[in-house]
């Protein structure tokens, strides 16, 4: 058996793991709708929320919704990856199961933060429409 050199790299330093952890970002938006529709949905909640003036507990709050929802989208991702690793292009119920639970927790995440959105930013955006 052979070792291949730079199969995978380990980050021998803190740059490098940034390096790292920003082309798992750079791949999440390049090849995963749902991570670029969260990340545009995400902007788009925070600015009404700079708009609406809302206090920084509320843009605490509204923050790490987002993040937990950019979270989650990519740990599916990386599940989907090395399940397809494992399996190949074989059909496993295991595979389906950890595919399926990984897409759940991002959809669990997801409506929570339309709850939570809902809560923080409906009020006073009645209020600066004047209803």
């Amino acid at each position: 058996m052979t070792i291949r050199t730079g199969y995978w790299k380990i980050a021998t330093d803190l740059p490098s793991s940034f390096r790292y952890a920003f082309q798992g970002i750079r791949y999440g938006l390049s090849s995963q709708r749902n991570f670029r529709i969260h990340c545009l949905l995400g902007t788009l909640t925070l600015v009404l929320s700079f708009w609406l003036e809302l206090s920084r507990s509320e843009t605490s709050i509204l923050v790490l919704t987002i993040a937990s929802v950019l979270i989650l989208e990519l740990i599916n991702t990386s599940i989907e990856a090395v399940v397809d690793l494992a399996i190949g292009p074989k059909f496993h119920p295991l595979a389906k199961i950890a595919k399926d639970c990984a897409a759940a927790a991002v959809v669990i995440a997801s409506i929570s933060a339309l709850v939570i959105a809902f809560l923080v930013l409906f009020p006073p955006l009645l209020v600066q429409l004047g209803f």
